[in-house]
């Protein structure tokens, strides 16, 4: 019941952290394994089409339908 009444208080705690957390951790140097990694994967550029060819019904067929 305590940590509902002071929801707010840890909230704003924890969002100070991890704000100089980050800037901590933006100082240090990344390993060189991780800037030699390439921006971005082979993107496969075929999207597969499916085709759905068919007559539309008529309303005579789609009352037959029900």
């Amino acid at each position: 019941m305590k940590l509902r009444k002071n929801l707010e208080a840890v909230f704003l705690v924890a969002a100070v952290v991890t704000n100089f957390a980050s800037y901590a951790v933006a100082s240090a140097q990344a390993p060189e394994v991780v800037r030699a990694a390439p921006a971005a994967a082979v993107i496969d550029t075929k999207v597969p089409v499916v085709m759905v060819k068919a007559h539309r019904l008529s309303a005579a067929e789609k009352a037959a339908l029900n």
